[in-house]
């Protein structure tokens, strides 16, 4: 009985020291992509006026210290004054109100093998027959491994 306690407990031993062994973390990913709109060509700025009928250039930087993989681009109305949690600055809102036609804009794009930067760069129309008011244009990165970050800018659409 003592041997059988004994190689268990020699089991358990070898057990333990296989699942607390360190991995090699240098192949792991443990950093979030980047992106920001705060540089010269980076649009839309926090508060940005965009007129209806009009076309704009979206850009955005985005880095990873591995590899990027996508980003996606999502502008939707902000009537109901939410946020998001990394959005700078107070922007003049617009009384809250039910949306009626809202311009809604979502794209998904897949970037080729191997990228670590990017400038996202869209020309994107809005649309003359939409509601006009207090909208968030978010841009969100994604890397090889998964990681995610987003950022999202308050602007206004006028007549």
């Amino acid at each position: 009985m003592k041997n059988v306690q004994n190689y268990f407990l020699a089991l358990l031993l070898v057990t333990l020291i296989i699942a607390c062994s360190s991995d090699n973390s240098d192949d792991k990913d443990l950093e979030k992509p980047t992106i920001t709109i705060n540089y010269s060509d980076g649009f839309p700025q926090a508060c940005e006026v965009l007129t209806k009928g009009e076309t704009y250039n979206f850009k955005a930087l985005v880095t990873d210290n591995l590899e990027l993989a996508s980003y996606s681009i999502d502008i939707h109305n902000n009537f109901d004054h939410h946020t998001h949690d990394d959005q700078e600055g107070d922007c003049d809102l617009d009384a809250i109100k039910e949306a009626d036609n809202p311009f809604i804009f979502m794209q998904n794009y897949t970037l080729e093998a191997g990228l670590t930067s990017y400038e996202i760069d869209h020309n994107i129309a809005i649309p003359s027959d939409i509601d006009t008011g207090d909208y968030h244009c978010s841009f969100s990165i994604t890397d090889a491994t998964g990681w995610q970050s987003i950022t999202s800018i308050d602007i206004k659409i006028v007549e």
